[in-house]
């Protein structure tokens, strides 16, 4: 799996994958929300089991009933690959 940091022009290329992701500050940003706090938790238990299968893990908090999640990847500070296909992942999980 590529590492390497993308380009403006992959950045916009991998967001048009992508359903109701932005970039913000730099990370690929999503804000999820769900019925309640349980379904809010239960969707974060599954994720983080992805993004340790993945070894890529995501900043993100909880509020009540709310997830925000931002991916990037520190190590090149800014988006990769990896970002991008967690955040599918993600999404996968979320349907």
């Amino acid at each position: 799996m590529s590492t390497g940091k993308l380009s403006k022009r992959e950045v916009v290329a991998g967001l048009r994958k992508l359903n109701g992701w932005k970039v913000v500050k730099g990370n690929l940003h999503r804000l999820f929300k769900f019925k309640d706090f349980t379904q809010a938790f239960g969707f974060m238990k599954r994720v983080a089991l992805v993004a340790d299968r993945m070894d890529h893990h995501p900043d993100w908090s909880n509020a009540y009933n709310e997830v925000t999640i931002d991916l990037s990847t520190h190590s090149v500070g800014g988006l990769t690959k990896n970002d991008f296909e967690l955040a599918g992942e993600i999404q996968k999980v979320r349907r």
